[in-house]
């Protein structure tokens, strides 16, 4: 079972409604005017619709709609919902619940179990639950960009060219990138080799330039340090050493005191270690400047010519090195390019003929599940008074530019209504009873496709009648074993193979009109709308009799 609830506040001439749906054939029947596209527009809100606040109850600052759904656990929604980078936490088997509010300004808002989710989202959960379909339908099995897809799904095709596919666009554009580096190096080759010269003469070392910074403001400041130095080292190394003499003190009383005296000469000890060390450090330190080979301008010249590199190479002066090499890869890869492009074109080739033995693979089950599907097809059209036209699935090749993820195949559902007629496309050559019942003997056929568990036709009965409009009752029955169906018709033909039969009316309370629905549960009620859909405002008794004969040759 699919939608089980659909729960409509302060939409149009509905104020307040509740509906629980069953599985099964449902049929949704009516006077006109009385609010069965209301429902629709509801549920198609709920689905992700365009929202419009002509939607919105006169009088009425806010309306909403929530879709209610009971879909098995191993539904493919529940895996797109994981695959969401949202947090959303919804269990496979959990019931899901679509909600929909809108605003007298206009804006609107969406969750999914409480959850708050884009509009996109939405519409992409709807289309993966309910598929609605009327009689001028342009979408779905009408749209030509939707057959492949569709085809695939009969032919129990598991996307198997989306890998090789990419592999070979990869590969192409490797191609072209290698390709545009080598004709802009080989431009470049005088530059690339000057600079490596250039580079290699300066032969630039990492961290050279902190450490002639660092050289270069001591060398600046070379005899005040000195100075600094000197004064530092006397004052440590003076015949008065303070921690000698406070390790003699300590140590002539260290009987009297006992551990507490030991660790003071431990600590004056390690004092007089760092001490010595500091010492010694200031010593090299002053010994380095005083006997420095290095002057202002050399060390100058070098950070100069060091940051000129790197100004020119747009990088910093640690990262010569590295350009040098990457500058180096390049003049390589002039040296090498026709090895590394006859490389790269064997294995753009090789990916070419990998995508191409599968796409052929691919267009043969096609074209085996096309002749299946048109052979099924042509058996269903003849009790729906289209038994002279002819249904075909046109597998044709694409130009290699249009080769894609889809495969080589060009996929195109044709028709022909009349002999002789040669085959075009549906939505151009069927007229709209027509179209409605070739769609409806596709969705028999391929009724085990798709993830929508729910299907909605929106009055595809309409310009028929009679045996025909029976044969339409009979094959919607036949499609409700496999999925919950509903259907808004004025056909009591149709409306007499319902499960579950629903009546839409219209009435004024207080002074405003509003929209309702009822359960016809009694098979009088039931025989009571359909005499009235027989015969019009007045019921006769030859139309209750002949809703009872329809009732009876449905059951």
């Amino acid at each position: 079972m699919s939608l089980s609830r659909l729960t409509i506040n302060n939409i149009v001439l509905i104020d307040k409604l509740t509906i629980d749906f069953a599985e099964g054939l449902g049929t949704l029947t009516g006077e006109t005017g009385a609010g069965k596209s209301i429902l629709l527009d509801s549920l198609g809100l709920a689905l992700g619709a365009r929202s419009d606040s002509g939607l919105l109850r006169h009088g009425e600052e806010k309306a909403s709609v929530i879709a209610e759904f009971d879909i098995p656990p191993a539904h493919a929604l529940y895996q797109y919902i994981a695959d969401q980078d949202l947090d959303l936490d919804i269990t496979a088997g959990e019931p899901i619940i679509l909600r929909r509010s809108l605003t007298s300004d206009g804006r609107s808002r969406a969750h999914i179990n409480d959850q708050p989710i884009s509009i996109k989202m939405l519409q992409n959960i709807g289309a993966m639950l309910v598929e609605i379909h009327g009689q001028f339908d342009t979408h779905g099995l009408m749209d030509p960009a939707n057959h492949a897809a569709l085809l695939d799904e009969y032919a129990n095709l598991k996307a198997p060219l989306a890998a090789p596919w990419k592999a070979l666009k990869d590969a192409q554009k490797k191609l072209r990138d290698m390709k545009e580096q080598i004709e802009q190096s080989r431009r470049d080759e005088d530059y690339l080799r000057a600079a490596i010269e250039t580079l290699d003469a300066l032969a630039p070392e990492d961290g050279e330039e902190e450490t002639l910074s660092t050289l270069r403001d001591q060398l600046m400041h070379r005899e005040r340090v000195l100075e600094g130095l000197n004064a530092a080292y006397h004052a440590l190394s003076q015949d008065q050493d303070p921690v000698a003499a406070a390790a003699g003190a300590i140590d002539r009383i260290t009987d009297k005191i006992g551990d507490q005296g030991d660790e003071i000469l431990a600590a004056l000890d390690r004092a007089a270690c760092e001490i010595q060390e500091a010492c010694n450090q200031i010593q090299s330190l002053s010994a380095d400047l005083a006997e420095s080979d290095h002057n202002l301008e050399t060390i100058d010249e070098r950070l100069y010519a060091l940051r000129r590199e790197a100004r020119k190479h747009n990088c910093d002066v640690d990262d010569l090195a590295a350009k040098r090499e990457e500058l180096a890869e390049k003049l390589n890869a002039i040296e090498y390019a026709e090895d590394l492009l006859t490389d790269q074109a064997a294995r753009e080739k090789q990916a070419r003929q990998e995508y191409l033995n599968i796409a052929k693979e691919v267009s043969a089950a096609r074209k085996t599940a096309a002749a299946d599907l048109d052979s099924k097809v042509a058996k269903e059209l003849d009790p729906l008074k289209l038994g002279k036209a002819k249904f075909k699935t046109d597998v044709s090749d694409l130009p290699e530019n249009q080769w894609g993820e889809n495969g080589i195949d060009a996929v195109q559902f044709l028709v022909a209504t009349n002999p002789g007629q040669a085959p075009g496309a549906l939505s151009k050559i069927a007229s709209g009873g027509e179209m409605s019942r070739f769609m409806l003997a596709l969705k028999v056929v391929m009724a085990a496709t798709g993830t929508a568990q729910t299907l909605i036709f929106d009055e595809v009965d309409a310009g028929i009648g009679g045996s025909t409009a029976d044969a339409v009752g009979q094959r919607l029955a036949l499609l409700a074993k496999q999925r919950q169906v509903l259907v808004v018709t004025h056909a009591p033909q149709v409306a007499a193979r319902a499960a579950h039969h629903y009546i839409v009316q219209k009435s004024d309370e207080n002074g405003a009109t509003r929209t309702h629905i009822d359960s016809l549960r009694t098979e009088t009620d039931r025989a009571e709308e359909i005499a009235r859909m027989l015969a019009g405002e007045t019921i006769t008794p030859e139309a209750r009799a002949a809703a009872q004969k329809l009732l009876e040759n449905a059951a």
